[in-house]
Parts: structure tokens; C-alpha cells; sequence
């Protein structure tokens, strides 16, 4: 296996996370959202595959509250 064979898919990776994180730093600022860069992509990767239009599932968590909310969490050690 030759370096240009391993290299090209590591390039891949990074040129499409750097996309990304582009991506999702321009809809924040058009939309004028107050969520995180890091919050808005736990959003999209949650609400991926819900039929829920991005817009009012970025606009719903921009409250904290639900963001907040430690009743859908599950207790890592009963205490």
C-alpha cells in the first residue's frame, strides 16, 4: 500500500469536515442563532432522519431550556 493511496482518503476527511464546519458557521450567523457551532451539530445529527424542517428544529433549541433538560438523560451510575 503506497502513502498516496492512505493519504488521499485523510485529505478527504478534512476537506469535508472543514466544509462543514463552514457550512454550519454560515447558517448560524443567517439565522442568527445564539446555539453553539458544537450544539447545532448534535441538532443536525440528531434531527437527521426526523421529518422536521432545519429551520424550526434549530429555532426550537435555541432556548436553553430544552437543551438544559437532564430528563431524557440516563444515569450513567445509580445515585
Amino acid at each position: 500500500m503506497s502513502v498516496t493511496t492512505t493519504l488521499t482518503p485523510v485529505k478527504t476527511q478534512i476537506w469535508i469536515a472543514v466544509s462543514v464546519y463552514v457550512l454550519v458557521a454560515i447558517i448560524r450567523k443567517r439565522l442568527g442563532l445564539d446555539a453553539s457551532l458544537y450544539q447545532i451539530l448534535q441538532i443536525l445529527s440528531i434531527t437527521l432522519f426526523e421529518k422536521v424542517p432545519i429551520l424550526q428544529a434549530l429555532q426550537a433549541s435555541d432556548s436553553q431550556s430544552d437543551l438544559l433538560d437532564p430528563g431524557n438523560q440516563l444515569n450513567l451510575f445509580d445515585s
